[in-house]
């Protein structure tokens, strides 16, 4: 038995998990700093981020002590939990800032598609590992494409533009990793570029065409749709190289950044640790995503492969949203910056998704490393 609890130890990613929790404790440290800032000074985003990393945390050490490939067996089942859940919260959910995408019990908010988000991952590994033999053909490759759309649809009935992008990404990283070929990525070119019409024209909500002509001209509405943008700017570029201190930001404790603790994050550390810390950031992000690249190219089962590399596209979807958005150089959809922001359901599902990829490290042959 300490035989055992030695190797595993061995073979845990120590470098993932120390940028995982260095992240974690920078963004607590900033929620703390929001709620203890404000004028009532109400803590109670940051106890429920808290609890939230409390939960994570064990859910991640449970799976990392999990064999992945019992995950792995059960993709398919996993993939039918996220699809009765998305469609769940059509029927039975709460419409939280136009979209009908949280299940409310009391004071506590979850929001289901971010589990769904890695309960894809889980499935198109398993699916993709189980039907390919060195190039994805054409039958497997429409068949991921179905699974792909089963939770688009819902996600976009909600409906959560941003969430359903970070699906469609998930789903390209995957058929990328599983060795799509050159044909059928013209043809999702010219796929692509319709449905991007059709979406525009038919699906999207006044308010989300707002956000794209915002992000497009930030002074068509400068007091409307593009507010959030220009005071996310305003706060990013008043933080200077140091910052103005921890709990210092006045565009945040002031309120003139809406959403500080969610969406926009990434303005309050960069008005609060400047450049500095807002570099410090994307070195942390930086690791944990070359990690997760590097047990991707490491391993000798496809699952891992695929799984890691999609896992990475999906946080470095939401970094890149993120932190864009602050900047003025995406558009404004809502998307949390992985284990910072105050956003407990996809907390839990970041630890949940990298609990999966530690158990590949510790069970999984790696073919760099011999095991």
């Amino acid at each position: 038995m300490r035989r055992l609890w030695f190797d595993m130890m061995w073979r845990t990613d120590w470098i993932l998990l120390g940028s995982l929790l260095s992240l974690t404790a920078m963004g607590l440290l900033m929620v703390y700093s929001i709620g203890a800032s404000n004028d009532v000074g109400s803590l109670l985003q940051f106890k429920k981020q808290v609890i939230a990393v409390l939960i994570g945390f064990v859910a991640m050490v449970a799976l990392a002590l999990i064999d992945y490939r019992q995950v792995k067996s059960l993709g398919t089942v996993i993939y039918v939990a996220g699809m009765a859940l998305l469609i769940s919260v059509l029927v039975f959910g709460s419409t939280v800032r136009g979209t009908q995408g949280w299940f409310k019990l009391g004071s506590l908010s979850i929001q289901p598609v971010e589990l769904a988000k890695v309960a894809f991952a889980v499935f198109l590994a398993s699916y993709f590992a189980k039907h390919i033999y060195k190039r994805l053909n054409w039958i497997t490759f429409f068949g991921s494409a179905v699974a792909m759309l089963g939770y688009v649809v819902p996600i976009l009935i909600q409906p959560d533009f941003g969430s359903a992008m970070v699906i469609v990404v998930m789903w390209l990283v995957g058929v990328a990793f599983a060795g799509l070929r050159w044909k059928a990525w013209v043809l999702l070119f010219f796929v692509g570029a319709l449905s991007s019409l059709l979406l525009w024209q038919y699906a999207f909500e006044p308010y989300q065409k707002d956000r794209l002509l915002a992000f497009v001209n930030p002074q068509m509405d400068p007091l409307g749709a593009g507010y959030n943008v220009r005071q996310a700017q305003t706060a990013i570029g008043s933080g200077g190289f140091f910052g103005k201190g921890v709990g210092q930001g006045s565009q945040s404790r002031l309120r003139f950044l809406p959403e500080a603790s969610t969406d926009f994050m990434f303005a309050v550390m960069g008005e609060e640790l400047g450049f500095v810390g807002i570099t410090l950031i994307l070195v942390l992000f930086g690791v944990l995503l070359t990690r997760l690249l590097l047990i991707a190219r490491r391993s000798e089962d496809p699952f891992v492969g695929i799984y890691c590399g999609m896992i990475t596209g999906m946080f470095g979807l939401h970094i890149l949203i993120n932190a864009g958005m602050n900047l003025g150089i995406m558009p404004v959809t809502g998307i949390p910056l992985p284990f910072a922001s105050a956003a407990a359901s996809s907390l839990v599902a970041g630890f949940v998704a990298l609990g999966l990829v530690q158990s590949s490290a510790v069970y999984g042959k790696s073919v760099a490393q011999g095991r």
